[in-house]
């Protein structure tokens, strides 16, 4: 009895953790349904009276979000694909290949780890500055190609290919790039669609490094067409939610439709030695 007990408690308490967590998303679409002003009332509604597509229009037509939306796509997209490829070859390099100096670089990776971000934005707009990149895609998607997480992410998986495998398919005379693309990478599926996530979700988010190097509003992403969008309409609360309902949308069906593979990944990179 008392083990029935304690299991019908736990999965109220997990219902209420919930509820209380879906609640602000639910009452975000909403109140992007709402009439301007609708939201504002008291005490304020839960569901509009009178559904209406008018703040999504809006965006589209007046606040040229269609275009921020594009924006996001584009960079976030070209950081994802740069990324897996620089991320998945220096993580399976660290964990199968010999080189002069591969333990000494990787506990440097490491280390840089502790090292906030914002540390780095100044010197790298400096050197962006310099190069002419200041307000161009390349500018936002160059700094994002590597980073120390995927390189360690990639490289605990790798460390579990059988190393067998590959000696035999070096014997059999298969270069070291037909033995990456054609062996390694099959076997790399689940952390690269992990990888893939966590660099799509990260890219598409980023507010404060667009922010610094985009300076034309016709180069905005969504967090910060947003972000501009705001101080415009400062009491429009529909349609802020509405622009909240469209950043967060792409990102939700991308990681429900993947979320097999990446919780996959987590969980066989985890325990890799």
């Amino acid at each position: 009895m008392s083990t029935r007990i304690s299991r019908w408690l736990v999965n109220a308490l997990l219902l209420g953790g919930t509820a209380v967590a879906l609640f602000p998303l639910v009452w975000m679409v909403s109140v992007s349904f709402m009439h301007p002003g609708e939201s504002g009332t008291l005490p304020p509604p839960l569901w509009p009276a009178h559904a209406t597509l008018e703040n999504y229009r809006t965006l589209f037509l007046r606040a040229g979000m269609g275009r921020y939306l594009a924006n996001s796509l584009a960079v976030a997209s070209a950081i994802t694909l740069l990324s897996l490829a620089c991320n998945l070859m220096a993580g399976y390099a660290f964990a199968k290949l010999r080189f002069r100096g591969r333990a000494a670089l990787f506990k440097g990776l490491l280390g840089a780890l502790v090292i906030p971000a914002q540390v780095a934005m100044l010197p790298l707009f400096l050197l962006l500055k310099y190069l002419g990149l200041v307000n161009s895609y390349a500018g936002v998607v160059l700094p994002a190609l590597a980073s120390v997480f995927g390189i360690f992410l990639v490289r605990q998986y790798a460390r579990g290919i059988p190393r067998e495998l590959l000696e035999a398919a070096r014997i059999d005379g298969a270069s070291e790039a037909r033995i990456f693309v054609q062996i390694v990478l099959p076997l790399l599926k689940p952390i690269v669609v992990t990888l893939a996530i966590v660099t799509f979700l990260t890219a598409w988010n980023d507010f404060m490094w667009p922010l610094i190097v985009l300076t034309g509003q016709e180069h905005y992403t969504l967090p910060i067409g947003l972000a501009s969008l705001a101080r415009e309409h400062a009491r429009d609360t529909e349609l802020m939610m509405a622009g909240a309902v469209i950043t967060v949308l792409p990102v939700l069906a991308l990681f429900l439709a993947l979320q097999r593979y990446y919780l996959q990944g987590l969980l066989l990179g985890s325990v890799k030695r």
